[in-house]
Formats: C-alpha cells, structure tokens, sequence
C-alpha cells in the first residue's frame, strides 16, 4: 500500500519498558498516523507485543512491569496519575492472537462491554451487536445465531468476532498480536480484507510475524531486534 501523509494519533517519546531488572524496551519514539495500519515486524522476544501493549497500558497488569516516557493519544498523555485505564482501553481496544471468546453466547459476547458501559436498552443493545458484527463481516453468517455459544464458531469467525467485541466499544485505535497465525490462510485473507476496510474509520497497529503479511495491508511497519546490543530497540520506523 501506498502511505498517506495523515496526522499522528499516537506519539511515544523516549519509551521505556522494564519488568523488574530487564529493559525490554529502549528508548522508543515515534508518531503512529491516523487511519493507517501500521505493522510492527522484528524476531521473536524483540519486544513487538510489549510496545503493543505500551499503548493501552496492558503492561499495568504484569507484576513487576514499569513504564517511563510518554505515550500521547491525541495529544494527550496516557500514562498520567489520573488516567482511567479502562476507558483508555475502551478507546484502545485488543484483539489477541488466538480467538478468545467468552464461553457465552455470540449475542453476549458482543454486548459485555456496552453493558458494563451501562447501558440497558435492549433495541439499543441489538443495534450495537448488528454494527459491530458487520462491520467485523460477520453478521451475514451469525444473525440467525446469536444466541448460538461462541465457541462453536469456526476459529476465523471467532476472531472476527473478538474484532467485533472490540468494536462494539467504539474504539479508536485497534491492536492487533499477531491475530492470524492462528488462522488457516483463507481466514488470514478475511481478517487482512476486514483491516484494509476498517482502516478506513480507525487506526490499527498490528503485530506480525510475517513479512507478507506486512506487506500486504501496512502502510507504515517498525522494525525492532534481538541481539544483545539492541534488544527492544526500534531500528527502522518507515513506509512499508
């Protein structure tokens, strides 16, 4: 894909990452563009998942996980006293890299998040399941299912609707770890045809292993490594 020239929705300033004594990330700066997914590539242990992480503050729940530096969505720093994890996780939403849905029905999966938003209306509730569920493509083949138990679905249509939660959150940026090597490679192929569609409304960082992959739908790709003198380091931040 070509790269747009688009404004930053998140910037990080001399990140650094450590758990207890080990550094795992190293002084990580860059500007990640809106609408635009942006792929991060590097070895195994180079520290992609952890930068992930950085930018909804899921390192927080590891113990013994400390944070220095800035990370600013929209210009505003997420990592202040005051910030409310959750709802920064709501504005920056996951999706892991084996499907992960809850052992409920397709319907509550989707809905577990507005109702702890708290909301109650049921038609507003459906409303909110058939959005998410198209625009993770996956309302054609659940809508006569949606009471139907998640874990049912194939592996594919689980992730995509682990997607689907997490849009059902109205997020603005989307991470995605490595969230079709799990999948066979026609369900890749969905999942990399619903980001290129969904890039078009928000911003996605993906983790990938494979280059092709990168290839195929990033815009902009961060490269990291391994060896002792550089681990956790971003080496290349550049078009794709």
């Amino acid at each position: 894909m070509a790269p747009v020239q688009r404004p930053a929705k998140i910037k990080t300033k001399k990140a650094n990452l450590f758990y207890n004594n080990f550094h795992a990330l190293k002084n990580i700066t860059m500007d990640i563009p809106e609408r635009t997914i942006t792929a991060i590539i590097g070895p195994s242990g180079c520290g992609k998942s952890s930068l992930l992480r950085v930018f909804n503050r899921m390192n927080d729940l590891i113990p013994g996980a400390r944070f220095e530096g800035q990370v600013l969505l929209d210009g505003v720093s997420v990592y202040e006293r005051d910030t409310d994890a959750v709802l920064l996780r709501k504005k920056v939403g996951m999706v892991f890299q084996k499907p992960n849905p809850f052992p409920a029905s397709i319907y509550d999966n989707i809905m577990i998040g507005p109702k702890r938003q708290g909301i109650k209306n049921k038609k507003e509730l459906l409303e909110i399941a058939e959005r998410s569920l198209k625009q993770a493509a996956l309302w054609d083949e659940v809508k006569d299912s949606l009471r139907g138990a998640a874990h049912k679905l194939s592996l594919g249509a689980q992730q995509r609707l682990c997607i689907a939660r997490a849009l059902a959150m109205e997020p603005d940026v989307i991470l995605m770890d490595e969230s079709c090597s799990a999948l066979d490679p026609e369900s890749t192929m969905r999942i990399e045809a619903l980001m290129l569609e969904l890039v078009k409304k928000y911003t996605i960082i993906i983790v990938t292993h494979s280059m092709e992959q990168a290839l195929r739908v990033s815009g902009m790709a961060a490269f990291m490594m391994i060896d002792d003198a550089q681990s956790g380091t971003l080496v290349e931040y550049a078009p794709t």
